[in-house]
This record gives structure tokens, sequence and C-alpha cells, in this order.
């Protein structure tokens, strides 16, 4: 298997190559030159557990890895999940699910990608003998969750962004207090997409990137794509056969990571599968499926903060498979985006998404209602995607992280908040944060003055 660039303009990958690579030279973003099918390979993957459908998975990918180093990495990776099914189907009644996306270390859906993708890195510095330096941002949970899938890796320092101000206490703790003289947070004075363009300027000086070593840990990286793969696949794969013909996936995202993944499981040959893309108030993606306009806006704090995004980095990989493939194409378009701010897009019913978006006062009902009516808690995220009744499909709603980390969202709707060993811990740790003006300049020099000469 090899991946190619979006745009067209960088030689073909290994997977391992487009792992350490990130994203590629020409400003693009990897993709595998092929999707597999895999429809016929369902049946013989219905019985496997997660750990074991993730090797059958990633053997169509990861094509120059042996299996001897591809299932002992897995392995480690979801050892550590606090639930024996790592992602665990909860069915609340009338054909509904909640699947459980929280059960990682970090109590978010990022620890399904970085923690395999600290494996991934650990194997690369092996083969190659140097050491890597990680570059990410994040507007919430993809820092902490990097930060602690690459914790074990010797010698490797990460440079994490993130909007001063725009997460939750528990979130900025959880990158804040590991202890690590190798670990900074950069808390940067603008917004999710402020950070988000200073780390693709700098990935896109080849000779910076080069000389400092850094990898990619956004999901710009294709390896966390494919690795949220894996849940859709478990969750579709729990149903029994006369669930699985007509499925909705509802899925929480500002960055269109999460439901890409999906949306590819549906473009390799898994039936029956359509979307609906849970926004807040940040509704770039719902009015894009609604209209067919992409037209970013401010970004505006919210009661979601992970969702707090207008420019949602996956949404080039989306349109690349929507124009077949025509890098040409995508280059244009993504100029024209990066120019006027704005794209227009003729879609079809075959897209196979819809959109709701909610305000906070929504939030805070649907965490209210979920409460009241399943006797269980939802993080904000999850609530934007409770805020349309079902429609008598299956509905697989994804809970994308533990509401144990947003206290004061929980004590505002229902009077209280859960905790959470691993978090009430960070409470008594120092912090250790560093603030930055939201300029590349800015950013670049904290990278090479806290890195070895």
């Amino acid at each position: 298997m090899r991946f190619v660039s979006t745009r067209g303009q960088t030689s073909p990958l290994s997977f391992s190559e487009a792992v350490a690579t990130g994203l590629a030279p020409d400003g693009g973003l990897l993709v595998p030159e092929n999707l597999p099918g895999i429809g016929d390979l369902l049946p013989s993957w219905a019985s496997l557990d997660y750990p074991s459908l993730c090797d059958q998975f990633f053997r169509l990918f990861a094509t120059d890895l042996s299996e001897g180093e591809l299932r002992p990495m897995i392995d480690r990776a979801y050892g550590g999940f606090d639930h024996p099914d790592i992602a665990p189907l909860r069915p609340i009644g009338d054909g509904r699910y909640v699947l459980e996306l929280f059960h990682g270390p970090t109590l978010a859906f990022k620890d399904f990608a970085l923690q395999f993708l600290g494996r991934l890195y650990g194997r690369q510095i092996r083969e190659t003998g140097r050491p890597i330096n990680v570059l990410g941002a994040t507007s919430g949970d993809t820092g902490a969750a990097a930060i602690h899938g690459l914790l074990h890796l010797e010698g490797v320092r990460q440079f994490v962004l993130y909007p001063k101000g725009r997460i939750s206490d528990l979130q900025e703790r959880q990158m804040a207090c590991t202890g690590s003289d190798h670990v900074f947070p950069l808390a940067i004075d603008g917004s999710f997409d402020d950070t988000q363009r200073i780390v693709k300027t700098i990935f896109g000086d080849g000779a910076f990137k080069v000389r400092h070593g850094l990898s990619a840990v956004n999901s710009i990286n294709l390896a966390r794509v494919l690795a949220q793969c894996v849940y859709y696949l478990y969750a579709w794969l729990r149903l029994n056969s006369s669930e699985r013909t007509d499925v909705t996936f509802v899925v929480p995202t500002g960055n269109f990571g999460n439901v890409l993944a999906g949306w590819l499981c549906h473009r390799m040959g898994v039936p029956g599968l359509r979307f609906r893309v849970a926004t807040n108030r940040n509704d770039i993606l719902y009015r894009f499926f609604t209209t067919g306009i992409y037209s970013v806006r401010e970004v505006e704090s919210s009661l979601a903060p992970s969702m707090d995004i207008q420019i949602a980095s996956n949404f080039e990989r989306y349109l690349f498979y929507l124009a077949g493939g025509d890098s040409r194409r995508i280059r244009d378009v993504m100029t024209r985006l990066s120019e006027e701010g704005r794209l227009e897009w003729t879609l079809t019913a075959d897209d196979r998404f819809d959109a709701t978006r909610s305000s906070d006062d929504e939030i805070l009902d649907q965490i209210r209602r979920v409460h009241d009516e399943y006797g269980f808690l939802i993080d904000p995220h999850t609530a934007c995607g409770f805020t349309c009744p079902g429609e008598g499909r299956t509905e697989i709603i994804l809970a994308t992280a533990s509401p144990a980390k947003f206290p004061s969202v929980m004590k505002a709707a229902v009077g209280e908040a859960p905790r959470h060993p691993n978090l009430e811990d960070l409470k008594a740790r120092p912090m250790n944060i560093h603030s930055l003006p939201a300029e590349v300049d800015a950013v670049r020099a904290f990278i090479t003055d806290h890195l070895p000469s």
C-alpha cells in the first residue's frame, strides 16, 4: 500500500514514511493511493475482539510492517484502557446506542489514535536511531492524548499549542501537569484555528522540519484517521444483522477527522451507513452540509470547546474523494479557501451526510435530559449528538469524552460533577505552561531554543 498527497505533487510513500511525514511536502494531506474494499472481509471480522480487529484492518495499510511487529504494538496501545471491550456499545432503547470512546488513559476518543501512534513513533525511533520531536495543536483533548501516548518514549520532546483560556481547566492540567521537562504546552493568544495555521506553516517549512526532526500528532497524520476507522467497524459489527442495514452514526466533530474515519469505512464497502455531523455554535460544517457553502467566520467560545473550530483540517481529504482524486482541482479549491475564506461544492444524496448544531443552552438541556431519562451523564460535546431525535434508523451516538473532564458544565446542567481518580490527582500537581503570541516566528523560535543544539 502506498500513500499520496491530496495535492498530487509528492512522490508516493510507504505507510511508515506517511506516518513520519504527517503533512505532505506539497502542503496536502496524505491518503491511501487506493482504498481497499473490505465488504467481503466483514463476516470473518464479526467475532473479533477490538485488538484483533485493529490488527486485521491495519494489515491492509501498514504493508511495510511485519505481522510480528504490528500486533504487539496494538496490544500495548489498548492495554491501558479501563473497559474490556475497549469501545463498549451501550444500548439506550428504540434502536439507539451510545459508543463509549472515553475509556482510554486521558478519557477521550483521541486516545484510540494517539496511543497507537505513540507505538508507531517508537518503532520509527528504533528503526532510524534518531529521536523525534512532536509538534501539534489541540482544541482540548488531542494535546493530552498525544502527550500521554508518547510519554513513554525516551528523549521525545513534545510541543503542543492550544488556544489560551479556551479549553477546560482539566484539559489544560492533563497537558501541563506531567512532570516531564520534555513536554511543552504552549498557550497561544488566539483561537484553535490560529494554532493549526501555525503548525501547518511550520510543517510547510521543509528545511526547519527536517533540521529539528519534527513529526505530527494532529489528524493531518493519516495514521490517526485510520486508527479511528476501527471503532466504527467494531460498533457496526456488534449490531445484529437486521440493524446493520440502515445505520446512522452521530458524530460530534469540529475538525472533521472523527467523522471522516467513519465515512472512509463507507467508501471501503461497509453497507448501510449514514453520518450526522453534530456541531456547536461554531457551525461551519452544519452550514456546509445544509447549503454546500463552506464559509469561515470568527471562532466563538462555547461549552463544547474541543469543537470551537472554523477551519476543519481533515475536510481536504473529504473533498479529494468527492473530486474523484482530482489533485489539480483540490489545489485550486484550497488556494481559494486560503485566500477568500470560502468555497462552494455541489452536494448530492450520495454524500450520506446531514448535520445539526447546538447552542450552549441546548447542550445543557440535553445533558439534563439524558441524565433524567437514561440515568447517566454525557459530556458537552456528546450532548450535541443528542439534539436531533432518532428517525427510525439504527443510531449510534459517539460519546467522545468523559463528563468528568467538564465539571463546571456538569454542575450547571445537573448540579453535580462526577469525579475520576485520574483527574483528581492532577489538581495537586504544579503546572508547566508557556504563553506565546499567535505568531509563527514566536513558536519557531521557542522550538529552536528548547531543542538540543
